[in-house]
């Protein structure tokens, strides 16, 4: 059956209690990167954003867009180059410092007083700050607020007992005509036990739909090699806009 085809055949809606009580420690991820477990990682940027990146900016110039959970995405640069300011947050530092030294990027450091044994690592140009501690660190007072948001394996990537706490932060930071592009994914949750973690449309409503529009964007055919070595036979990413409604 062709992965789309299964999608629309109800798949969509299986049931990710196998999921649900699933927790990835900080130290599983902190692993990921010093093991250069990091298949999630795309060295030649994401070509959903790079498709729909006019719905993001949305003919705006000059913002100021987070990167949740951020990795060394090449996509930081893009929109830095752009004349945007990128914020980003994720616990490796390796990941941080890799971004920086593949892009022959200099870079000062400074600690966050708001947050202990915490770092902000900022281009000297000022124009990317890439924040070492974990996301529930961080709330508007620190990095303040958002035109623009591009969550491309964070929301999948959050333990699912923690994506409520994840989402009010979320819209805690956007600013009342932010952009959030979300890409989420589907696969069957039966078949492995994540992350990436299978986020339903449904769920996408129930956490967002009470402070967003939301509007289904693209469906695509992600499936590869790995994801066949974990057991699937489909993996699809999904992209949505949300629109912040205050």
């Amino acid at each position: 059956m062709d992965p789309s085809a299964e999608a629309a055949a109800g798949l969509e809606g299986a049931d990710p209690g196998s999921q649900r009580d699933r927790v990835v420690t900080e130290d599983e991820w902190l692993q990921k990167w010093e093991t250069g477990n990091t298949g999630f990682h795309k060295k030649q940027g994401h070509p959903l954003l790079q498709k729909h990146l006019d719905v993001l900016l949305n003919g705006r110039s000059g913002l100021r867009i987070f990167f949740p959970l951020c990795g060394k995405a090449v996509e930081m640069k893009w929109l830095a180059d752009m004349g945007h300011s990128v914020v980003g947050v994720e616990v490796s530092e390796q990941a941080l410092r890799d971004f920086f030294a593949e892009h022959s990027l200099p870079y000062c450091e400074e600690t966050v007083p708001e947050i202990p044994g915490a770092k902000m690592l900022q281009s000297t140009c000022g124009s990317i700050s890439l924040y070492c501690c974990s996301i529930y660190d961080l709330s508007s007072s620190i990095v303040g607020k958002f035109d623009g948001v591009w969550d491309r394996g964070a929301l999948v990537a959050v333990n699912p007992c923690d994506r409520k706490r994840y989402v009010s932060l979320m819209i805690t930071l956007m600013e009342k005509n932010s952009s959030y592009l979300l890409v989420t994914v589907l696969y069957d949750p039966n078949k492995h036990k994540g992350p990436p973690f299978y986020v339903p449309e449904a769920e996408i409503k129930s956490l967002f739909g009470d402070h967003c529009e939301i509007q289904h964007l693209q469906k695509v055919d992600d499936f590869s090699d790995r994801h066949r070595q974990w057991g699937l036979d489909y993996f699809l990413e999904v992209l949505y806009l949300l629109k912040f409604v205050p």
